[in-house]
């Protein structure tokens, strides 16, 4: 299982409390805690937990956050030698974390503003060596599209994780082998508005992303899976508890890929993703949240 990500890293500043100030208000009982983040990081750290050789493409800054990423790529076993020193911070995300395990992020992109197409070029033999391409729209636009372009050119699939919710045009998107919205990135996609369920999402995203493979995910109801001919309804995986959804987008999406990567039927790989998902919520933090196999297999079974 070859993986080759194109994607986010930050350092992720997380405050748990009872509930949200109100404007102006100061509330105290907070909890905080920092540590790694980012969709593209977490991804690639998810992917090589469940075993895949995994190389990342991101940009951190010139400080000690990113120093502690290498460090963390190194330990995790991510492939992290064509990431970038920008001249900006490291990404940050502050995150606020409600007594239910709601989450509410704000982004600094920071140094990630400055990982370009040409650097996507750079990246384009780990592509070509890859099973699978994973990026995400925590990157400027210009470089997811070069992402999608590089690998469509190599013959490498590509899987786009739409988050955050952000457009793209036509021609990216029938570069798209594997989408995998939320429903609300799916309704910004398609136009629909907020009445619009699964069904009539999917259908849309069939027309928009011809050549895509959809994985829409509903959170507590579970997510469909649509290879353009099938439809599949894959249940929720019930998690231990409700500690904190920050990264399971992330885990899904790790688990997902792996599993594609190992022949997994898409139904089947789906019904793998769901259960890292609920895993990741019964974790405090999103590496905590990153299974390996024996985690998913428990919660399957």
């Amino acid at each position: 299982m070859r993986i080759a990500v194109v994607g986010s890293y930050g350092a992720g500043l997380t405050m748990r409390t009872p509930r949200m100030p109100d404007p102006g208000e100061t509330l105290g009982g907070g909890v905080f805690a920092s540590g790694p983040g980012g969709k593209g990081s977490n991804q690639a750290i998810g992917a090589a937990r469940l075993g895949a050789d995994v190389s990342l493409l991101t940009a951190i800054g010139p400080d000690a956050f990113g120093d502690e990423a290498r460090d963390l790529w190194c330990a995790e076993g991510v492939d992290a030698r064509s990431v970038v020193t920008a001249r900006a911070a490291t990404m940050v995300g502050v995150i606020l974390v409600e007594g239910d395990g709601e989450n509410r992020i704000v982004i600094a992109p920071g140094a990630l503003d400055e990982l370009r197409p040409e650097h996507v070029e750079g990246f384009a033999g780990r592509i070509a060596e890859a099973d699978l391409m994973m990026t995400c729209n925590e990157i400027p636009a210009a470089t997811v599209s070069a992402a999608l372009r590089t690998a469509h050119r190599v013959g490498t699939p590509a899987l786009l994780n739409p988050a955050p919710a952000r457009d793209l045009s036509d021609a990216d998107a029938a570069l798209v082998g594997y989408l995998t919205p939320n429903l609300g990135e799916a309704r910004l996609l398609t136009g629909l508005g907020e009445e619009a369920g699964p069904e009539r999402l999917l259908d849309a995203l069939r027309v928009r992303f011809p050549s895509a493979a959809t994985v829409l995910t509903c959170g507590a109801e579970g997510a469909w899976a649509d290879d353009g001919r099938t439809r599949t309804r894959v249940p929720a995986v019930r998690p231990t508890c409700v500690a904190d959804t920050t990264g399971a987008g992330d885990a899904f999406n790790a688990a997902l890929a792996a599993a594609v990567c190992a022949g997994f039927a898409l139904d089947a790989a789906v019904q793998r993703a769901v259960a890292a998902g609920a895993f990741a919520v019964s974790r405090h933090e999103a590496l905590p949240g990153l299974g390996r196999p024996a985690d998913i297999d428990a919660l399957i079974g």
